[in-house]
């Protein structure tokens, strides 16, 4: 039995025509913002001015991409950044687990004997890998 499998389900589905319903909102915020700087100011220069950069501002978010991301993402990642602490203070990493009460030296003795017993096992691995490839070549040697 197939079934069929959705594809490209990354991509927005498009309501309005040819927006989807996040570029819709922006535009309709765009318009709502404009209209409302058009009526309460009188100088329509001034006005005019006011709603560039806030229809600009709409605009960008409802079409603009940086690096395949959203241009939201983008401003939200320049808020945080602007918002929080430059200064970065060293935090001494948490204590690995079983290893609470263990001295450094206990913990390095231990860390060198697993690496030696790693060591072991893919040397003798090696070995018995060597000694099967010799025992099949014989095999193929006896039955000619």
């Amino acid at each position: 039995m197939q079934f069929r499998v959705p594809q490209f389900i990354d991509i927005e589905d498009k309501i309005f025509g040819p927006f989807t319903l996040k570029q819709f909102a922006y535009i309709i915020g765009a318009l709502g913002f404009s209209f409302i700087i058009w009526t309460f100011i009188s100088n329509r220069l001034i006005a005019f001015i006011l709603i560039l950069p806030v229809a600009g501002l709409f605009v960008a978010l409802a079409f603009v991409k940086v690096n395949e991301r959203p241009f939201v993402d983008m401003l939200e990642s320049a808020f945080k950044y602007i918002t929080s602490s430059k200064i970065y203070t060293w935090k001494q990493p948490t204590v690995a687990e079983g290893t609470e009460n263990k001295k450094p030296n206990q913990i390095v003795t231990e860390a060198t004997k697993s690496a030696v017993i790693e060591n072991v096992k893919a040397n003798r691995l090696h070995e018995i890998s060597v000694g099967l490839d010799i025992l099949d070549r014989n095999d193929i040697g006896e039955n000619s």
